[in-house]
């Protein structure tokens, strides 16, 4: 089978809790191949209810091969009627526009929890999903 075939694979991180008012960077590894972010969602340890005030944005960024790089793959403002259920699977909106989902092989995916406006909303840590898909 050529290696152009169809091809799905996930990766998944546990990420730190983060305070309101802290922000937390996690490295979920590197892209196994060329293709793209099909899928991210976000299975927080406990509720989160968004707001709009003081509240907190989750994004995925395609730092490159040098891990420097600053693509904006999918993000999700958690702000008022944005809630997230505990252990249970949140999409996050992957990002189409300019190709910002399309990986390299060996591209450093990275998962940002970022507070928003003074305290922000504290984030309960959980699982990071992320599917790549080749082909």
């Amino acid at each position: 089978m050529p290696d152009t075939a169809p091809l799905v694979q996930k990766m998944q991180v546990n990420a730190a809790a983060v305070a309101a008012g802290s922000d937390l960077e996690t490295k979920i590894g590197e892209a196994p191949f060329d293709g793209t972010i099909t899928r991210v969602a976000y299975l927080p340890a406990s509720a989160i209810t968004g707001a709009n005030t003081d509240s907190r944005t989750l994004q995925l960024f395609n730092r490159g091969t040098a891990g420097a790089g600053t693509t904006k793959a999918a993000e999700l403002a958690m702000t008022s009627g944005v809630n997230a259920s505990a252990d249970d699977d949140k999409a996050i909106t992957i990002i189409t526009a300019a190709s910002a989902n399309v990986v390299a092989a060996g591209d450093v995916i990275e998962w940002k929890s970022l507070h928003v406006g003074g305290t922000g909303l504290a984030d309960p840590g959980g699982e990071v999903i992320v599917e790549f898909t080749r082909g």
